[in-house]
């Protein structure tokens, strides 16, 4: 049986290219059959990553069945994974985040939860040796999962190994980190697209305050001003969202990559308490900026407060 790796919904660079480099590790490696999956459409950086170094589109799929072998990496979040997660075979996990509770596994398995920025970082780590067979494409996509999670070593969550590994796989490559992250902040930051509804829900997690259901919403950018300038229908479609998805609020968070600052959206009263309470700052308007604030992982979600 082949086994399926995946990441979690709305999947970003590193949900897109971790399963790429982890099929092609059990695969080509270990000698165990295995296909990238997704759970939705790759966002913009991810599906360039995807076309600049050759790969196709991996299979979006919208559920896993009791017969399915799984790994998932870059989450182990429940909420994030298909409905019937609890019920396939998961054998592995291999993620970066905060330990969230609700996966059920049929037998003990392999997990892998390191305080690194990159889950492909963890990857380069697990492999070893068997790094140095990685073909260049799988390399590039190793690289792309490392600078984008790590907004080229900008982030707060970015630790001394995430880029000593960026170095090694740049210099091998032959590729300059600088001109390389900029090709690709300029490919997510290209959202003319999408509609709303999908910049409110493309780079999003549900996270839970005291009983507050949010949907985290999370746009990088190096031109935020092209964002921002659909600030009056975003607000608007916030409500939408949030009742389609079956939330109390959308909290969409306009992270500026050069300037390393967020703009928060501030549609009403309650993102207003959020704002102030969480970040203290005083909010007077619509938005209000949050300097240095670029990490959902490490900044924004354990700061929020209702």
């Amino acid at each position: 049986m082949t086994i399926k790796v995946l990441g979690h919904k709305a999947p970003d660079t590193d949900s897109t290219g971790s399963p790429l480099i982890w099929a092609w590790y059990l695969t080509e490696v270990q000698g165990t059959p295995a296909e990238a999956k997704l759970l939705g459409e790759p966002n913009t950086e991810a599906a360039f990553m995807l076309e600049r170094w050759g790969f196709e589109k991996p299979e979006i799929i919208a559920d896993v069945s009791a017969d399915d072998d799984v790994v998932i990496v870059d989450t182990n979040n429940i909420a994030e994974l298909p409905a019937s997660i609890n019920e396939a075979n998961v054998i592995q996990v291999i993620d970066h985040h905060m330990l969230q509770g609700g996966l059920k596994t049929k037998a003990p398995i392999d997990i892998t939860i390191r305080p690194l920025a990159c889950t492909a970082t963890i990857m380069h780590d697990l492999m070893g040796a068997d790094a140095a067979q990685m073909p260049e494409n799988i390399k590039c996509a190793m690289l792309s999962c490392i600078l984008s999670d790590t907004l080229e070593f900008r982030s707060p969550t970015t630790t001394p190994h995430d880029k000593a590994v960026a170095e090694k796989l740049a210099d091998e490559l032959g590729i300059s980190i600088p001109d390389y992250a900029a090709e690709l902040f300029a490919a997510k930051s290209d959202v003319s697209a999408f509609s709303d509804a999908e910049l409110l829900r493309m780079d999003s997690k549900e996270y839970e305050v005291d009983g507050t259901k949010f949907r985290v919403s999370v746009l990088e950018t190096t031109s935020p001003a092209t964002v921002l300038d659909r600030k009056a229908s975003l607000i608007e479609s916030m409500a939408t969202v949030a009742a389609e998805d079956g939330v109390d609020q959308v909290l969409l968070f306009v992270v500026d990559i050069l300037n390393e600052q967020s703009t928060l959206l501030v549609p009403n009263e309650l993102v207003k308490n959020v704002a102030e309470k969480s970040f203290g700052v005083s909010v007077s308007g619509d938005t209000v900026i949050l300097p240095g604030v670029v990490s959902r992982k490490k900044q924004i979600i354990p700061s929020l407060k209702v």
